[in-house]
């Protein structure tokens, strides 16, 4: 609990505090993708390969880019958590905090996934989601954040004292590292924070504290995506389960999730190019 504030407010507090807010980043001038393309393509998709992914573990798939891939809830109410790689260049990967700068708080349709620094391209965006109905609920919830980091050993053992083994941070690394025979030492620090995939999130009214809800995902409920460059995705089905009581826990009802690498029709994604890297150059 943070302490009670020490200091009297000033006589124009009331004045301070009436600022109005300003957008950080205005999006007006932020190329928007070309959904009428996009819609066009996924109206003719076949399957090119399906995955999954055990409960409280993590699995690597690779999709081309021009392909779609959806997360699939399989079984029961199950989150997870994504980190993606451009598959030629590791050291390229989805920065969450520059997405939700540019998007929000949670991702939906439309909303993508961009890259870190220097090269800050949009990664894949965001075609269909079945949750999309879910919006903000009375608590300030929502789904598909941007705001977590994902659940790992070292914050576990800080709150709790306990060692536990299967958080996602490292189970993202560890089937990284299996899948691509990099060190799992300079995988580690190559693993992001991530878009926490079917998870119910927001901030408390109150203490403004990062919560979690039970995800109203269930079985047949997807996030889609389209791939902007060809991408090295890991995805790691929660030890939380639907996140509505535990994150780090063998003690959660947990579920697989599935992964499937779908390919549109010849033709549908006419006119349509993969993004450059940023064109900004350093002076020096």
């Amino acid at each position: 609990m943070k302490p009670a504030a020490q200091n009297p407010a000033p006589a124009d507090a009331a004045e301070r505090r009436a600022v109005k807010p300003v957008i950080c980043y205005p999006t007006e001038t932020l190329p928007s993708p070309d959904m009428p393309c996009y819609l066009n393509a996924r109206s003719q998709l076949s399957g090119t390969e399906t995955l999954r992914i055990p409960a409280r573990e993590a699995r690597v798939f690779q999709v081309p880019a021009g392909s779609f891939f959806r997360i699939l809830s399989v079984e029961g109410p199950q989150v997870g958590d994504l980190n993606l790689f451009n598959r030629h260049n590791p050291e390229e990967h989805f920065y969450s905090g520059k997405t939700r700068a540019l998007h929000g708080t949670h991702l939906s349709t439309g909303d993508r996934l961009w890259s870190n620094f220097p090269y800050l391209r949009p990664l894949a965006t965001i075609t269909h989601d079945t949750l999309d109905w879910y919006g903000f609920d009375q608590d300030g919830g929502s789904v598909h954040d941007v705001i977590g980091t994902r659940c790992d050993p070292y914050t576990h053992q800080l709150l709790s004292g306990d060692a536990y083994h299967n958080c996602c941070h490292s189970n993202l690394y560890r089937a990284f590292s299996a899948a691509t025979g990099i060190e799992a030492s300079r995988v580690e620090r190559l693993v992001h924070d991530v878009l926490n995939v079917f998870m119910c999130t927001g901030f408390t009214q109150d203490t403004h504290q990062y919560f979690m809800k039970a995800s109203p995902v269930r079985p047949g409920d997807y996030l889609e995506f389209f791939a902007e460059v060809d991408l090295t995705g890991v995805l790691s089905a929660c030890p939380g389960g639907d996140c509505g009581n535990e994150h780090s826990s063998d003690k959660a009802d947990c579920y697989p999730l599935e992964v499937q690498i779908l390919t549109p029709a010849p033709g549908t994604l006419e006119g349509w190019q993969s993004p450059t890297p940023s064109n900004y150059h350093h002076p020096d």
